[in-house]
């Protein structure tokens, strides 16, 4: 019996090819992982200048929130920002905040 990899991706992540489909065409993939996961006290200004030209900045945030990426850049937010976020986001009782990604990107 074949693997479905969409059907296998689903089932891990609940999402769908189709809500992953950013990653696709995600500007980090065209870069390797050590841009997004530099060694603890290095920049991350570059992997966050690459993440504001990237469409799917959005998306990308989304899913490191949902399923609690704890390390590298993501959304062009670092770790300790994205818990920040969370944290707003929790005492103001709803999910990720449109006026606060908003803000990030203006």
């Amino acid at each position: 019996m074949p693997i479905n990899p969409t059907n296998t991706l689903t089932s891990i992540t609940g999402r769908t090819g189709r809500e992953l489909a950013w990653q696709e065409n995600a500007l980090c993939a065209q870069t390797g992982p050590e841009f997004f996961f530099p060694a603890p006290g290095s920049s991350t200004r570059e992997a966050k200048q690459l993440c504001g030209a990237c469409e799917g900045r959005l998306e990308c945030l989304e899913y490191a929130l949902d399923n609690d990426e704890r390390f590298g850049v993501w959304g062009g937010l670092s770790e300790k920002e994205r818990e920040r976020l969370r944290r707003r986001g929790a005492a103001g009782g709803r999910g990720l905040a449109a006026g606060t990604v908003a803000s990030r990107t203006a």
